[in-house]
């Protein structure tokens, strides 16, 4: 007996006005919550991930950058301003 592939989900993509729209089955939405995504090419994919509404999670994850950042940053002068 012949066993066949199991068929990758699809999205439909249309247009609306000058815009192109896809439309993704239930599992791939992102929550309500969700406003704006940030797109990225990877090869031939599109790869979108939610854009945060705030910077929690980033601060959380604790990343850090190396001692060296920034080291060859040149200092510009203090800007003096009349108010």
């Amino acid at each position: 007996m012949a066993t066949y592939p199991t068929p990758k989900p699809t999205a439909r993509v249309g247009w609306n006005n000058r815009s192109q729209t896809v439309t993704m089955p239930l599992e791939f939405r992102f929550p309500d919550s969700v406003r704006e995504v940030f797109i990225r090419r990877e090869g031939e994919s599109v790869v979108l991930t939610p854009r945060p509404t705030d910077w929690s999670d980033f601060f959380a994850s604790g990343q850090t950058v190396s001692a060296d950042f920034m080291a060859d940053a040149e200092r510009m002068p203090i800007q003096e301003r009349a108010f």
